[in-house]
């Protein structure tokens, strides 16, 4: 290993919780999180002691100024972002503060104290939609919803630290992640949690809308051969190759639970919903040796299996949002 010390942004997140249950013990890991509603601790119970903890938000500078100064990273795994695409058309501000001004804070501070590796964590996102054909790394940008625009932004401003102040930088963009202990606002924790109650299940248009569906685990080892083997100033797609339609996705996830295809609810379509993602992954695939290795059908039973089995978990999420007024 070329770091022997990781400050992991967004580590109690969705993804990033995946990386640092795979790496604790490898690495000495300083997590810094805010803790909003997608981020729980809880997340990283199975490692607990095998990491350092700041509850700490990256836009405050002098904060993480100070956790640097503590910490003395080697390398920086920078996964804290606003990332739910409803959220961002409803109100972007908080999208453009964390994903833009906080990366911006992360960067300028690692520059500061010249970590030898500053990996940013980005979405196939920023290239907005594809009709036929892949996306390649060097692909224009093209966001379609404020979520996407922050990203790009960021994504932007890093290869710029690298080109401007010579900042080791590199750049993951990863198509759609799912797995166990994804917040349950995203479109696959919503149909398993709904289809357990025989609720309605809600399907924006007609769910023709298709994506590209990467397990969270295999992401997470990406990350870390990004991380260890990525060329400075390089972005590096991550994908699956298995692309469905969200209709397809929501069929086989109720049938996985014994449930029927009644319950699904189409409704009105998102504004400016991105019709199809598509990766080029050969890249990362030829240069760093990495693929991914889930299939989505035994991805999703997985997925599903997790949910079925910490159902506690998800309700006392979506309580909490609720006493918020955050989720109606």
């Amino acid at each position: 290993m070329k770091y022997k010390k990781l400050l992991v942004t967004g580590g109690a997140g969705f993804i990033g919780s995946e990386f640092v249950r795979q790496n604790a013990g490898k690495y000495r890991i300083a997590v810094v999180d805010k803790l909003t509603y997608a981020g729980d601790i809880k997340r990283l119970a199975e490692v607990r002691g095998k990491y350092a903890f700041y509850k700490t938000d990256i836009c405050d500078a002098r904060k993480i100024e100070a956790v640097f100064k503590k910490e003395k990273p080697d390398a920086v795994a920078h996964f804290a972002a606003e990332t739910h695409v409803d959220r961002s058309i409803d109100n972007a501000t908080p999208f453009m503060t964390t994903n833009v001004i906080g990366t911006q804070v992360l960067l300028d501070t690692a520059k500061n104290h010249k970590v030898k590796r500053f990996l940013h964590v980005s979405t196939d996102e920023v290239y907005g939609d594809i009709i036929k054909g892949e996306f390649s790394e060097t692909s224009p940008f093209s966001p379609n919803s404020p979520y996407a625009v922050s990203k790009a932004a960021a994504d932007m401003l890093a290869s710029a630290y690298h080109r401007t102040h010579g900042l080791p930088v590199v750049i993951m963009r990863a198509s759609n992640n799912y797995g166990p202990w994804q917040f349950p606002e995203k479109l696959i924790p919503v149909i398993i949690m709904n289809a357990l109650k025989n609720k309605r299940v809600p399907v924006y248009a007609k769910g023709l809308n298709v994506r590209e569906w990467l397990y969270v685990g295999d992401c997470a080892k990406a990350v870390r051969v990004i991380l260890e083997k990525g060329e400075n100033g390089q972005a590096y797609n991550v994908g699956s190759g298995m692309e469905k339609k969200n209709i397809d996705v929501v069929r086989a996830i109720l049938s996985a639970l014994g449930k029927s295809d009644k319950l699904i609810e189409f409704v009105k379509d998102r504004p400016g919903h991105d019709i199809r993602y598509a990766l080029n992954v050969s890249k990362i695939n030829r240069k760093l040796g990495w693929k991914a290795a889930t299939e989505l059908s035994p991805g999703l039973r997985a997925t599903v299996a997790w949910y079925v089995k910490n159902t506690k978990w998800t309700a006392r999420v979506l309580a909490e949002e609720k006493k918020t007024g955050r989720l109606k």
